[in-house]
C-alpha cells in the first residue's frame, strides 16, 4: 500500500479565517486556502474542491489511457478537465455536489462512439471515481479528435 500525505494549516473562523496546504512531496507548499476560494472565483488561491478536480482529472486520465491502451490501442493524447461542484445541502449546510469529466483525445483508428463508451468504462475503473462515487454526481463528456 502507498500512502500520500498532506497537511492543512487554518488560523480563524470558517469564514474570515485563512489557511494554507502543504504537501510532502512539495507540489503544494504553503498554498493559500480560504473559504472564499470555496464560494467565491478567487485565483490566487485554492480549495479542497479544486484539489479534488485536481485528483479527479489525474487518475482518470491514467485509468482512460490504461483501458484504450489495454482494449483498443494507446492514445495519442487525452486532455481531461474535471469540474468539481460545491454547493447548498438540502437542510442546511453545503456539499460536494458532482465532478463532470471532459475528455478530449486523440487515438488511431477509433471513432466517436467507441471512444465515447471506452471513456464511460474507464471511468468505471477509475480509483478517484470509485471513492467519490455514490457522494456525488459523475458525469463524463468525450470527444474525439482526428
Amino acid at each position: 500500500m502507498v500512502e500520500k500525505t498532506a497537511t492543512a494549516n487554518w488560523s480563524g473562523n470558517l469564514t474570515e479565517g485563512s489557511g494554507t496546504v502543504t504537501t510532502d512531496t512539495g507540489v503544494l507548499s504553503h498554498s493559500a486556502v480560504s473559504w472564499a476560494s470555496r464560494t467565491n472565483e478567487s485565483k490566487h488561491q485554492t480549495s479542497p474542491e479544486e484539489l479534488m478536480a485536481a485528483a479527479h482529472a489525474a487518475c482518470y486520465a491514467m485509468a482512460f489511457s490504461h483501458y484504450l491502451t489495454t482494449n483498443y490501442s494507446a492514445p495519442q493524447s487525452l486532455d481531461v478537465t474535471a469540474k468539481v461542484g460545491f454547493g447548498p445541502k438540502e437542510g442546511g449546510g453545503m456539499k460536494v455536489t458532482h465532478s463532470h469529466l471532459t475528455v478530449n483525445g486523440k487515438v488511431q483508428g477509433m471513432d466517436q462512439a467507441t471512444f465515447a463508451d471506452a471513456a464511460k468504462k474507464a471511468e468505471a475503473e477509475c480509483p478517484v471515481s470509485n471513492a467519490y462515487r455514490g457522494n456525488m454526481e459523475i458525469t463524463v463528456d468525450a470527444k474525439l479528435s482526428q
